[in-house]
């Protein structure tokens, strides 16, 4: 901590490794909604996020445990879960209007075809306009999970896909 008066201290959440301020700057000064991606290894949750002076304000949100109310049976720490998280959240903005958007990582690293590019994959899906890269972007046979090799996960994937899509 600052051991003299000329000591400069960060703020508290610089000093934790939970924000960085110079990140957020930028995209707060982009003036779009934030699509705010956070994991953990059991969910996903994808927010909409505006800045106001008192505070942060989350316009609409998922999250891969919402899946379940819907009728999703599989994990839902994985990739198809995301997709379908960032689907349904995508399609949530657009009922309140939202039709551009920037994505905020935080602090965690970008892994190309992660789970956090497959629920931007789905918010863009949805409808959202938001600037990203294809190469970044999981291909379509992990999105829908094939990869786990269950066929039973492919046609639930399918099914809670086209539900949303119509909702």
């Amino acid at each position: 901590m600052a051991k003299s008066v000329r000591d400069n201290v960060p703020f508290r959440r610089r000093r934790e490794g939970k924000t960085d301020y110079r990140a957020r700057l930028k995209l707060l000064k982009s003036r779009l909604i934030r699509v705010v991606v956070r994991k953990s290894l059991k969910h996903t949750v994808i927010q909409m996020v505006k800045y106001e002076e008192k505070g942060d304000k989350v316009v609409s949100a998922a999250n891969t445990s919402q899946l379940r109310e819907m009728g999703w049976k599989g994990a839902t720490g994985n990739t198809p879960a995301a997709y379908l998280a960032g689907l349904l959240a995508g399609r949530r903005a657009l009922k309140v209007n939202i039709k551009k958007a920037v994505l905020d990582l935080g602090l965690q690293r970008p892994s190309k075809g992660s789970r956090v590019f497959a629920s931007l994959k789905g918010v863009v899906d949805a409808g959202v306009e938001v600037p990203h890269s294809d190469e970044v972007l999981p291909d379509e046979t992990r999105i829908r999970g094939e990869h786990l090799k269950k066929p039973e996960m492919t046609k639930q994937f399918d099914e809670l896909k086209q539900k949303i899509l119509i909702s």
